[in-house]
């Protein structure tokens, strides 16, 4: 009977893929506005085994005033989770929602520091509910299957 109990555990979190530019230094750090933060996340799961998934978490930050870029930095944290006998039904909004939850706070320290590293005050990113991405996305998709349905 035990062997029927849900597992969740976390095998691994890391970084899967780095990347900061500041394309106008050394200019850029003379000049005296605050850009504009604009922030894009994505996520997505894959097996890559038996009872185990790899999340990863996009993260691309861009700040810039008008057209005059300060830096871009990406980030993809991900995180291999271990994952057993949970229904299918629940295998999505764990993937989707629980998975990335737990890896938002490590792949927002990781942006904090690139950024300061790379000269500038830290990015602190607001807290993200991925449950209700996850939601829109849902109706997303069932918004474009009645719409083939209608076709």
């Amino acid at each position: 009977m035990s062997d029927e109990q849900p597992v969740f555990s976390i095998e691994k979190i890391y970084v899967k893929d780095l990347s900061i530019e500041v394309p106008n230094a050394p200019q850029i750090f003379l000049e005296r506005e605050t850009p504009g933060i604009e922030v894009q996340i994505q996520s997505a799961a894959q097996a890559v085994g038996d009872g185990l998934f790899e999340v990863a978490l996009t993260i691309t930050v861009n700040a810039k005033e008008g057209e005059k870029a300060f830096f871009l930095v990406e980030v993809v944290k991900a995180g291999i989770f271990q994952i057993r006998n949970v229904p299918e039904a629940d295998m999505d909004p764990i993937l989707a929602v629980a998975c990335p939850n737990i890896l938002f706070p490590y792949a927002r320290e990781t942006i904090s520091d690139a950024v300061n590293r790379a000269g500038f005050p830290p990015v602190i990113l607001a807290p993200v509910n991925f449950e209700s991405l996850y939601q829109q996305r849902l109706m997303e998709q069932q918004q474009n299957e009645s719409r083939i349905q209608l076709q």
